[in-house]
């Protein structure tokens, strides 16, 4: 394995690889990793006020400046709309020339199986159709095929939540902040959309006050942020009698597609990057 990989991470909407694992891509940016985010939609859908197109801009500058604090090297966001993805030759080739074009290593992506958001499904859905195809020399003969196809990791989200698999659990509570900070940079998602949604307006705080902004990602995210039960025998057989104390961990399912690995290989990539 290589000393510095290039870790691409394929979600379906701005916010959401912030949201789920922007811990562990902090820790790998710190550790010399380059790692990318590719959102396959422009968000436009999610919110109640503004309209599409002011929508898209404000949801691109906040990834940029979660970008910044997470260490990201890329965030690359298509033009795509929200809620309209659909299976298409044309997005698997734009996938499968995403991946060749990082150089990619290590892709951390959804499930494609299961409930939930039709765009996260299909992002991973995307993945598994083409990370086959990396290293053949045939497909997109304009940029050359990977030495060797890339490991994939599936990352928990809402609609995956129950049949999520904790494979791998990281601990996150060095970079919690970075992580809490990227999740509130996108403000029109964790302080105006979603608690519109859910009915918490009322209980957003002020913008400014970075502490009690944390507070409340944590409290209505917890499921996604604090380390749950499930992740407790990974964390366990990681950091021995330390991990009683994480509070905060991500955690990582082997996928059944792209380079055959195991639990052991994508410790040491994940965990090598929290040393």
């Amino acid at each position: 394995m290589k000393k510095h990989l290039k870790v691409l991470v394929v979600v379906a909407h701005p916010d959401e690889a912030e949201e789920y694992v922007s811990g562990t891509l902090a820790l790998l940016a710190d550790a010399g990793h380059h790692v990318k985010v590719l959102s396959t939609t422009n968000g436009d859908a999610g919110h109640l006020e503004l309209g599409p197109e002011d929508l898209v801009r404000r949801r691109a500058s906040e990834a940029h400046t979660a970008a910044e604090i997470i260490g990201l090297a890329d965030y690359e966001i298509w033009d795509e709309h929200d809620g309209d993805m659909v299976d298409t030759q044309e997005l698997r080739q734009r996938m499968l020339r995403v991946i060749r074009q990082w150089r990619t290593d290590l892709i951390i992506t959804f499930s494609d199986e299961g409930d939930g958001h039709n765009d996260n499904r299909l992002a991973g859905r995307l993945v598994r159709h083409v990370v086959g195809l990396s290293t053949l020399p045939n497909p997109c003969r304009d940029i050359p095929p990977l030495a060797q196809t890339p490991i994939v990791l599936r990352m928990i989200d809402y609609g995956s939540i129950e049949q999520h698999r904790a494979d791998v659990a990281v601990a996150v509570d060095a970079v919690i902040d970075r992580k809490l900070r990227a999740c509130a940079a996108h403000a029109s998602q964790f302080l105006e959309f979603a608690p519109a949604q859910r009915d918490l307006l009322h209980l957003v705080p002020d913008a400014a006050d970075t502490a009690a902004v944390d507070e409340f990602i944590v409290k209505y995210w917890s499921e996604y942020i604090e380390t749950q039960d499930a992740a407790r025998p990974a964390l366990a057989r990681a950091y021995g009698d330390a991990a009683a104390d994480v509070r905060y961990a991500e955690t990582f399912e082997l996928a059944p597609f792209g380079r055959p690995t195991t639990v052991e290989e994508v410790e040491r990539i994940l965990h090598s990057s929290a040393s």
